[in-house]
């Protein structure tokens, strides 16, 4: 009976070392050491555009995980960053990032009449990205299922006519921090299931000032995701509980852009930062 015992506690031991091995191994990915699960996720959402939220696509194999909420120290909102995890091949891979097929809008915004932007910033902290109402409703009840909170439309700019919505997505403008420019060049058969062929052009903010890049632009992005809830400092808001804080905002950040090429169906937003032009 003791040897049957010692017998399954040392293969339970085996096991937890093989698991922990598994999640220390470190692998390269585009020059940084990363796990090797992240890696795997990685190549399968920035590589290989996997998995990724849009118009006429498969429902992504991805899951948005629970959000811990935490209050800043001032203020009426609690914060949270959202992580998913995807399903690759029955492994489960967790990333802090989801793509979107979306159009990115680099065109110039109008000036006021003491030559000043209307939006300030605009091209260098803040982008829009205009994507289909179908996607961002499937991206919504996503975030439902997983985090257990009603997503309200704060932060989206909804155009009925062409059943669109705009948002507006948060760009680091940190140097180093700089979100990437990808022109996709062409399905890569020797690089495996998905495998894409693409060039980095530059920064999303290098590629704004380029007059010939002024555009909007289709293809996939890749965003972090957090999410904002309305409470008080002695007040932690929990999804399901009616009262302040019924809904969570999502506030997206673009971390990388994936081009197909320049649209000319998309109108975009000139000067006025809530109603569509």
């Amino acid at each position: 009976m003791a040897a049957n015992v010692n017998q399954n506690i040392a293969a339970q031991n085996e096991q937890a070392r093989r698991i922990g091995d598994e999640d220390s191994n470190m692998v390269q990915w585009r020059g940084n050491l990363v796990p090797e699960k992240e890696a795997k996720a990685l190549r399968h959402v920035f590589d290989n555009l996997q998995d990724h939220f849009g118009h006429q696509r498969s429902d992504p194999r991805v899951k948005f995980n629970h959000v811990s909420l935490a209050h800043p120290g001032h203020g009426q909102k609690w914060h949270g960053d959202v992580d998913f995890t995807y399903d690759i091949d029955g492994d489960h891979c967790k990333l802090n990032y989801i793509g979107m097929d979306v159009c990115v809008d680099l065109t110039p915004k109008l000036v006021h009449k003491h030559g000043q932007p209307m939006l300030k910033d605009y091209g260098r902290s803040w982008v829009y990205v205009y994507l289909p109402q179908l996607t961002i409703d499937k991206v919504k009840s996503y975030a439902k299922a997983g985090t257990g909170w009603e997503v309200s439309d704060e932060g989206f700019i909804g155009d009925p006519n062409h059943k669109l919505v705009a948002i507006e997505a948060n760009l680091n403008h940190q140097c180093g921090e700089e979100p990437s420019f990808w022109d996709i060049q062409d399905q890569d058969a020797s690089g495996g299931r998905g495998s894409i062929s693409s060039s980095r052009i530059g920064s999303v903010q290098e590629v704004t000032a380029y007059s010939h890049q002024q555009r909007i632009h289709r293809g996939v992005g890749i965003f972090s995701v957090s999410m904002e809830v309305e409470g008080t400092p002695n007040y932690k808001p929990t999804p399901g509980v009616l009262g302040l804080g019924d809904e969570a905002k999502l506030c997206f950040t673009l971390v990388s852009v994936r081009a197909w090429g320049i649209t000319e169906r998309v109108a975009p937003i000139v000067y006025a930062p809530s109603k569509w032009h």
